[in-house]
């Protein structure tokens, strides 16, 4: 199954799994185009290394790392820029390993994902953040698909944000784990809803490999789809909160609330 210019496929699967193809994609297929010139995520990366931006009008275009993380410290009222920084980073990962194996497991294909070719709007919701300009079609083996989203995004992207906020490196990659299992695990139940045998063991194939990765391996336990993580991603500390399904602790600690799920964090 060749790659749409418009990678239709993925509309079913809603939310996390959605990228817009820009009209630049393909000279005969209309696609619809961003809302206002959006910064590659190229550009996120780059200007993530460096320090803190102040608070200007610009930031948004100039520095989207920086306007994400305030965006969700304002949502959350978190009580750490970190916490705020370790959930915009689980956020992007999620949406990067939804997009890659559902077209890998859907199409047998990804598109390339390069950080030049996809542009970022930090204020948008899922899943008008992400646009892609040119569908260019790649393998979906693992390879491929650890060369695209652990390569190409998620280690530029854990080092600006350790950098800049000194969120530690083993939560992030644990964020990338836990972010993976969560995608694997919702295109699973996707396709056997919809009666997709093989989607579901493609997208599981997937899944378990991309775990072996070297970057993945000491994060967490795979069971079946279920994940359990050996670092927490901080979200227990956001008032009102409680310990996501696949954290390390079985509460919060120095605290005694009940387990919960955190948006659109992977439950066991």
């Amino acid at each position: 199954m060749d790659l749409d210019p418009g990678l239709a496929a993925l509309r079913p699967l809603g939310g996390f799994s959605i990228l817009h193809a820009s009209r630049h994609a393909s000279r005969h297929v209309s696609q619809p185009s961003p809302p206002r010139p959006l910064p590659t995520l190229a550009h996120a990366y780059a200007r993530g290394h460096g320090d803190p931006a102040p608070d200007t009008q610009d930031e948004e275009r100039e520095d989207p790392v920086a306007f994400r993380v305030r965006k969700v410290a304002a949502a959350l009222r978190a009580p750490e820029i970190r916490v705020a920084a370790s959930v915009a980073h689980q956020g992007l990962a999620a949406r990067l390993w939804s997009v890659a194996l559902g077209c890998a497991a859907l199409y047998g294909g990804v598109p390339d994902l390069s950080p030049r070719l996809l542009h970022w709007d930090p204020d948008a919701a899922v899943p008008d953040d992400l646009w892609l300009t040119d569908v260019r079609p790649l393998p979906g083996d693992v390879g491929t698909l650890a060369a695209v989203v652990l390569d190409g995004h998620l280690t530029p992207l854990t080092a600006a944000l350790h950098t800049r906020y000194r969120v530690a490196t083993g939560l992030l990659w644990g964020n990338a784990a836990s972010a993976l299992a969560g995608a694997g695990r919702e295109l699973d139940r996707w396709a056997r809803r919809h009666d997709r045998a093989d989607t579901a063991a493609r997208a599981r194939s997937l899944t378990v490999a991309l775990l072996a990765h070297p970057l993945l391996a000491t994060t967490g336990t795979l069971t079946g789809t279920g994940f359990r993580r050996r670092s927490c991603c901080l979200y227990y500390r956001v008032p009102g909160s409680g310990v996501c399904g696949d954290c390390c602790f079985p509460h919060p600690p120095r605290s005694p609330r009940p387990r919960r799920s955190s948006p659109g964090a992977p439950s066991g």
